[in-house]
């Protein structure tokens, strides 16, 4: 059993962000195929909007033991077709495989990040996809950052120079082109450590739907978020 314990307290506050998980997710459900692992799952709130009903074995991982449990209760409370287990890509077997892997807000709170991608090659198969979305841009650490645990924030030649041999990047891209407005207004004036119920409400409801629209119009060269999308080419 893992004694890491996550310091973040966002969780339960982002689960509700329900527009975001619908972008985010409809912009990966294309490539996510075969057996799934989900690295960092936290409460279980992203994995249905993972799951493309086509899948194969979906193993959720998450090192927090508190979290894991959350999990899997959650997990027995629906389905039941999630594998719950606590721990790390350090703690699976060599010969566990998978078709994806996918971080969710996960990397950038990895301090060795390239380490942790050569390890997920290492549990790819041949033709398989590693998946990360994280928040983007250095310059828009805040108190948030800090709070809940992150190293860095990304840009596309950060997500490039992390690529590990025997993963190429097949798509790098931001999300959330109105939302990088209101993180700007957060760093400029608020410098909140925390959103509130209301001000998140806001955003997903408002500015996520808009951002929607507006991404593919500006090809997706701004945002809050980044996307990235590696294959596995040995």
């Amino acid at each position: 059993m893992s004694e890491f314990n996550y310091i973040g307290s966002e969780l339960d506050l982002f689960a509700a962000a329900h527009h975001w998980k619908s972008y985010w997710s409809a912009e990966i459900r294309r490539v996510i195929q075969g057996d799934v692992l989900e690295v960092g799952a936290g409460i279980g709130s992203n994995t249905p909007f993972l799951d493309t009903g086509q899948l194969g074995r979906f193993v959720c991982l998450e090192p927090d033991p508190q979290l894991a449990t959350r999990q899997g209760k959650r997990a027995r409370a629906g389905t039941g077709k999630y594998e719950t287990s606590c721990g790390t890509l350090a703690t699976l077997a060599a010969e566990e495989q998978f078709d994806t892997i996918v971080y969710i807000d996960v990397l950038e709170h990895i301090e060795d990040d390239r380490a942790e991608l050569k390890s997920a090659r290492d549990h790819l198969r041949s033709g398989g996809r590693v998946i990360v979305l994280s928040p983007a841009h250095q310059w828009l650490f805040t108190p948030f950052d800090a709070a809940i645990g992150h190293f860095r924030r990304y840009r596309r030649p950060a997500i490039q120079a992390i690529s590990p041999d025997g993963l190429e990047l097949e798509m790098c891209r931001y999300l959330d082109s109105v939302g990088l407005l209101a993180s700007v207004a957060n760093l400029v004036l608020l410098r909140q450590s925390m959103p509130t119920k209301k001000q998140l409400r806001i955003w997903d409801t408002f500015l996520v739907p808009t951002s929607r629209l507006i991404d593919p119009l500006l090809l997706h060269s701004v945002g809050k978020s980044i996307l990235a999308i590696w294959r596995k080419t040995v």
